[in-house]
């Protein structure tokens, strides 16, 4: 530390200068004893060919206590999954709302809203919040998906109770003082200068406006430069009073704990959490637009000549999380791309050497959410990667899956869904998960076997319905000069935006330097509600993740 040094002593002088010679011998010793071994290793005589690792095993099944429910006079529905090992417990908070339900012009308003739910409340400031969650050694995090808002606390067992009071006055009572706001609101502008300079970034915004338009799945969920500075105190408030309300939320308590002693502690802190008169609010554009957008698929490349690779995406519309076709999704991705052995990473890394790796993801939400390929390669390479990926895409409709290479895929997908339920916070996650889509909350023990159940004639049927190439977006940043040319030879008309013209706030895409545009931007602020078409349709959840 500054300030502790001490005299150097002579018998310290006389150790240092014999851990500096000793390392000086060692330094000269080291690199012969290991060029040594590996002579002796590669001089070792060849006694076979390598043998191929061994088949996955048979799954093993899987069974959790299923879930028992109460719901609350006001309307919280309260889950509590109890598992044996050690003394710990997780509980997350759902408000079943949103990025989705960010108004037009304001991107990244729960974003925000989630995210200053920690930042005082009208008891507690920041650092008291903190300093509370921290003497109960626990964790607390709050965040918004496209279809919820988060919050949750891990702790120990015996500290259960103290920390779902704490998670009760954040959700409940947030401050939302002016001098936070502006922080985050700093932060998050920062985040995004950073963001925006990045190809893959970039090309992950423009795909999802590609894809969504100007319904709410396109925007921005972090929000723009542009929406983050019109975002008010007024506006934040309004969305936690709209959507943060008990018949509008799941509490999800899981881990070593008794249930009838969370039901208990969520009456006590929950139950008077006052349920508004007025039903909740539903966009009339909601449905309408939550679909992709119609005007087909595109080729768009963003001209950004000091980017040092191209990133490629492949984009369309999937699944919704309830679908038929799901868990088939679930297993035609991890063929194509979810993982190092899967076939884009097979085909773009390791056969050819484009990337440091290339993958897929099929991310089914309340409404239909995106599928995409994605990689970054060196900007010459960009039209060629773009073409591979479109390739696989024809191969998985045009040719049976092998069973050795299903069974492969197969076992990594339960792998990973394994992995994700071994500690209590995944667990209640899962869970969380299960109740936002209106799932049967069973559903956990029958992971293994849907998955185990799909076919290859499945995963060609899936290919086929939801994977064809005709309906697939391209998009592309990087330096467009270097494989533009490339590009056009592949896939015919290619729509080109200069990185300094691209707007993320619309789904043109493209900035309007125009009088129009310069007198929107001097028009006064809007409020929440004048973003909003409301109609009543009883007090049904219109919320996202």
């Amino acid at each position: 530390m500054r300030g502790d040094r001490r005299p150097e002593t002579a018998a310290g002088t006389r150790t240092g200068v014999a851990a500096r010679r000793a390392h000086s011998v060692f330094g000269l010793l080291v690199p012969g004893f290991f060029i040594a071994l590996i002579t002796a290793f590669m001089l070792r005589p060849v006694t076979g060919q390598q043998e191929s690792p061994p088949p996955p095993g048979p799954a093993r099944a899987v069974r959790f206590p299923k879930p028992v429910e109460e719901t609350l006079s006001n309307g919280l529905r309260v889950i509590v999954i109890a598992r044996e090992g050690p003394a710990l417990a997780s509980a997350a908070l759902l408000i079943k709302s949103g990025s989705e339900v960010d108004p037009p012009g304001l991107a990244g308003l729960a974003d925000i809203t989630a995210s200053l739910l920690t930042e005082g409340t009208t008891t507690r400031s920041a650092p008291e919040i903190a300093e509370a969650i921290e003497t109960l050694g626990g964790s607390l995090t709050t965040s918004a998906t496209w279809d919820a808002s988060i919050a949750s606390v891990g702790v120990m067992s015996a500290k259960l109770d103290q920390a779902l009071s704490i998670l009760s006055d954040v959700v409940r009572h947030p401050a939302f003082k002016r001098e936070e706001i502006e922080r985050v609101r700093r932060q998050r502008l920062d985040d995004l200068q950073v963001a925006f300079s990045e190809p893959g970034t970039l090309a992950g915004l423009v795909a999802a406006r590609t894809v969504f338009g100007n319904a709410p799945y396109g925007h921005p969920a972090t929000g723009t430069p542009e929406s983050l500075a019109r975002i008010t105190r007024r506006d934040i408030a309004r969305l936690h009073a709209t959507y943060y309300r008990p018949d509008n939320a799941i509490l999800v308590i899981g881990g070593r704990v008794s249930a009838e002693a969370a039901f208990q502690s969520a009456q006590r802190l929950f139950g008077d959490w006052r349920r508004p008169a007025a039903p909740l609010p539903i966009l009339t554009s909601r449905r309408a637009s939550a679909s992709p957008a119609h005007h087909g698929p595109r080729v768009i490349v963003v001209d950004k000549p000091d980017a040092g690779q191209a990133a490629v995406i492949v984009i369309r519309s999937g699944l919704r999380r309830t679908d038929p076709d799901y868990f088939r999704g679930l297993v035609t991705n991890s063929v194509l791309g979810g993982g190092y052995s899967a076939r884009l990473n097979q085909e773009i890394r390791i056969k050819r050497g484009l990337s440091y790796g290339a993958g897929s993801t099929i991310e089914a939400r309340r409404e239909r959410g995106p599928f995409a390929a994605s990689t970054q390669t060196r900007n010459e390479s960009g039209a060629r990667v773009a073409a591979l990926i479109v390739g696989e895409l024809k191969r998985l409709a045009r040719e049976p899956v092998a069973e050795n290479e299903l069974v492969t895929r197969k076992a990594a997908l339960i792998g990973s869904f394994s992995r994700s339920i071994e500690t209590t916070a995944g667990l209640v996650g899962q869970v969380a998960t299960l109740a936002l889509y209106g799932l049967d909350l069973d559903e956990i023990n029958n992971f293994v076997s849907k998955v185990q159940a799909v076919t290859s004639s499945d995963v060609q049927q899936f290919a086929s319905k939801y994977l064809d190439p005709q309906d697939v977006s391209v998009v592309i940043v990087g330096n467009a000069k270097v494989f533009l040319n490339d590009l056009r030879k592949e896939f015919g008309a290619v729509e080109v935006i200069p990185a300094r013209a691209l707007d993320l706030n619309s789904a043109s895409l493209r900035r309007m330097a125009n009088s129009r545009q310069k007198a929107a931007d001097r028009e006064p602020e809007p409020s929440f509600f004048d973003h909003h078409s409301v109609i009543i349709k009883g007090a049904k959840s219109c919320g996202g993740q």
